[in-house]
């Protein structure tokens, strides 16, 4: 009797070690389960993203290709500006070369000096109203205070009776082009004397 005592005693604790081994491989494969679950979540995850990166790829290109072409465009229309950007102002010019051609045929039909200088002032009237309207402008000398700015002297005149600096004579025009000095008056200035006592002192 105490042989199947023990016997009982030895299947009862094997079935809960069967039953505790049954539950701990459960618990093994819940957690395999969930791992996979988890693994299969990431992948979605990769995939879409993977998804969203081609496409941002993609209209990254599509950008890219419009950016390119919208600078070939702008280059071509500079290209174009500065190809024909004188051509108002060439025209204007033309009319000009017309005017001269008239003026000196008139002067040759007419023998008449007078003639012919009436039609070349007419022309440099109409030509200086050109340039105005390109925003040139003559720079202001005779008779004004030199100013290194806008004046280049070639040569000082010895005066007492006008104030030192001033511009005496003009030897060739100077121009401004909006604010901008493109050619310089050339002057002559007048200085004081010198003293040739001063001198000797």
């Amino acid at each position: 009797m105490k042989v199947e005592g023990e016997s009982e005693k030895e299947k009862k604790e094997e079935k809960n070690v069967n039953q505790t081994e049954s539950i701990k491989i459960q618990e093994k494969m819940d957690e395999i389960e969930d791992l996979k679950n988890k693994v299969e979540l990431y992948r979605k995850e990769v995939e879409e993203e993977k998804r969203k990166a081609e496409e941002y790829l993609t209209r990254l290109k599509y950008v890219q290709a419009d950016y390119l072409n919208f600078r070939k465009r702008i280059e071509k229309e500079i290209e174009e500006i500065k190809k024909y950007s004188n051509e108002r102002f060439i025209i204007s010019l033309l009319e000009i070369v017309d005017e001269l051609e008239m003026a000196l045929e008139a002067g040759k039909n007419t023998n008449s000096i007078k003639t012919l200088l009436e039609g070349v002032e007419m022309t440099l009237k109409k030509l200086n109203k050109i340039l105005e309207n390109e925003g040139v402008k003559k720079i202001e000398a005779l008779g004004k205070m030199f100013d290194p700015n806008v004046h280049y002297v070639i040569a000082r005149i010895e005066k007492e009776d006008i104030e030192e600096g001033t511009i005496l004579e003009e030897v060739r025009k100077g121009y401004i082009m909006k604010d901008r000095v493109i050619r310089p008056s050339i002057v002559k200035v007048a200085v004081k004397s010198i003293n040739k006592n001063d001198v000797k002192r």
